[in-house]
């Protein structure tokens, strides 16, 4: 006499029910789920929402009456340079690291992430506008250490940001490359209108340090590698 067919289930490992395969089955949900996500986050508009969630949170805050334009004057500057700092690094991560896949996805876009810092940027202007009220508040406190830095930060990420798109690239050719250097003095300048106007260095150092060590390393390693190649 035949023995009744097993219907202990065993999950993840083996067959279970009428032989169907449960690890399998999981195996395939999880490459699934992870293929899902793959496409959803090299969708350029996805990466675009991502980008602005910070700004779409303080806006809201504001327009709610939580806070005024002079409390929006930090979060819409810290939100500017983390975008510029993270574009930045990128390259010497490269050079120090070599290609990895979240590496190249992030350096695919590199370019999203300058114009995202410039965005913010237009915000932190706008907010401090609203905030002085007049322009002869503005011109009086210009001359400040930690205020025109500002605007010179701000002067030199304009043609980085209308330049960010493949038609200037283009049309520019070398020198393209040449002109995205600006972005350089634009973080010094960024670093000294920070640690002036909030007169406190600790948070700036936090922020700019990493950027600055991996430049630091990404010049040596150059510098030994090309001394090595002589």
């Amino acid at each position: 006499m035949c023995s009744p067919k097993s219907t202990k289930w065993t999950p993840y490992g083996g067959k279970g029910v009428d032989g169907y395969n449960f690890r399998v089955a999981h195996s395939r949900a999880r490459d699934y789920r992870e293929r899902m996500l793959r496409i959803i986050l090299n969708k350029k508009p996805v990466f675009w929402i991502l980008l602005s969630l910070p700004a779409i949170l303080l806006l809201r805050s504001f327009y709610a009456g939580d806070r005024i334009a002079m409390d929006m004057l930090h979060p819409t500057g810290e939100w500017s340079a983390r975008f510029m700092i993270v574009a930045m690094v990128l390259s010497p991560l490269l050079s120090l690291l070599g290609p990895r896949p979240w590496l190249s996805w992030l350096i695919q876009r590199r370019r999203a992430l300058g114009v995202a810092a410039f965005a913010y940027a237009v915000l932190h202007l706008g907010f401090y506008l609203i905030d002085m009220g007049n322009i002869d508040d503005i011109i009086a406190e210009f001359l400040a250490l930690g205020i025109w830095t500002g605007w010179a930060a701000m002067l030199l990420f304009v043609p980085l940001a209308l330049t960010s798109n493949d038609a200037s690239m283009r049309a520019l050719k070398a020198g393209w490359k040449r002109l995205q250097r600006l972005v350089y003095p634009a973080a010094v300048l960024v670093l000294v209108h920070w640690i002036f106007i909030h007169n406190n260095l600790g948070p700036a150092l936090v922020h700019f340090a990493p950027l600055a060590l991996l430049v630091v390393a990404r010049f040596f390693l150059s510098r030994t590698s090309a001394f090595k190649g002589a």
